[in-house]
């Protein structure tokens, strides 16, 4: 078994007992009261609740889906910089589990949140009649259940490779872990894709973007990327690991967060330049939609909040070294990402301007607190670095040039 290194025999493996359960009462008070207030805000009013909902669950599931493919760029290319941090991001990972369970509020509201589940409106529709085949109940949670089967096999056996590497330090778990990833970075591709299609393009099924998954994946790796620096900074406030996750490691956490940040501009502006260009009715009601009312505000808010801030914030050296600074823009980011979901479904169903709702925040911390929890309990279960990968030390004596 391995213990730890002979040439860092302080470093901590485990997280304090104390520090875990207080981080557990916490979530599972956050979890009962958001899931609580759900409920009532269900059978209060179930169409805002299921339209709340359908925001929350694809804020919390981007979360692992981000880290699920980050963990997977990592095996392959070999790095070494982010090893003492990437069991983080492989407990984050592995709460993609939950999904299934946090999809079935979805599932009960399909028949309000999708015009074309209604058999009725599909035969007023010569255009639905077409994309029948494809959009119809049925194969909308086929799919869904491919879906998370995917996510949850690749994670699932990528973290089993890395958790017994801490006991064995046997190779053939990384090589295991490398050899799952090569096939799962294209089948987690192709999946989130037509996830991102089904469950957030077919809100306006008249409405279609070639580029939408990449922009959803995009979101979903940059949110991803500021909670990953997020978590390592609040464990550092409690002491855990504040010897190992140096401000090196920190400084390529911000180049991620200020990467992602141009990566998501060029997607979207791409986006919109092809629509804009081709000035077809089709295509131009998305802008339309969000250009009107109070969503021009909105949308102006996001080009600000996703773009301009944390790309004049992270473009310069001495802030991605910064803890103070990264911390910031990490919470930022993670409130742009909600701002960002919020804008590509929310004028769906408010088209007259932006209608905020209490059962937003309530509907975005039930599905999030039970991702937490999911990630909480792994983290003491294991050790909270990758400690038999035989980078383990060059990743702690990582430096950037």
């Amino acid at each position: 078994m391995v213990q730890h290194t002979s040439k860092y025999p302080r470093l901590e493996w485990r997280i304090n007992e104390q520090l875990w359960q207080r981080g557990r009462n916490v979530l599972v008070f956050v979890a009962l009261v958001s899931w609580l207030l759900a409920g009532v805000g269900a059978l209060l009013n179930p169409n805002r609740f299921f339209e709340s909902y359908l925001v929350g669950f694809l804020y919390a599931v981007s979360l692992p889906l981000g880290a699920l493919f980050f963990v997977m760029v990592q095996y392959l290319t070999g790095s070494a910089w982010s090893v003492p941090m990437r069991r983080l991001a492989e407990h984050l990972m592995v709460s993609v589990g939950i999904g299934p369970l946090l999809f079935i509020p979805v599932l009960a509201g399909m028949h309000h949140l999708y015009e074309w589940s209604h058999a009725e409106v599909v035969a007023r529709d010569h255009l639905l009649q077409h994309k029948a085949g494809y959009l119809n109940p049925q194969w909308f949670t086929i799919r869904a259940a491919i879906y998370f089967f995917v996510w949850i096999i690749l994670a699932t056996r990528i973290y089993s490779h890395s958790t017994r590497q801490d006991r064995t330090g046997a190779l053939e778990h990384m090589h295991g872990a490398s050899r799952w990833s090569a096939p799962g970075l294209l089948f987690t591709t192709v999946t989130v894709t037509l996830a991102a299609f089904d469950w957030i393009m077919s809100l306006n099924p008249h409405w279609y973007s070639t580029i939408f998954g990449v922009y959803f994946f995009a979101g979903a790796g940059w949110a991803f990327m500021a909670a990953w620096t997020w978590i390592c900074l609040r464990l550092r406030d409690e002491g855990v690991l504040a010897d190992v996750i140096t401000v090196e490691h920190y400084h390529d956490l911000g180049k991620w967060m200020f990467a992602l940040t141009v990566f998501w501009t060029y997607i979207a502006f791409s986006q919109y330049l092809l629509i804009w260009y081709a000035n077809l009715p089709e295509e131009t009601i998305f802008y339309k939609m969000r250009f009107e009312g109070s969503w021009k505000l909105w949308s102006a808010l996001l080009l600000v909040g996703h773009f301009i801030v944390p790309f004049l914030t992270l473009i310069s050296r001495p802030a991605k070294r910064n803890l103070k600074v990264l911390r910031v823009m990490a919470t930022w980011i993670l409130a742009i990402h909600f701002v960002d979901l919020y804008w590509l479904m929310m004028p769906n169903f408010h088209r007259s301007g932006v209608s905020l709702h209490w059962l937003d925040a309530v509907c975005l911390g039930a599905p999030l607190s039970l991702v937490a929890l999911v990630f909480w309990f792994q983290l003491r279960k294991h050790a909270l670095m990758p400690i038999g990968d035989p980078r383990f030390e060059l990743g702690l004596e990582f430096h950037n040039v």
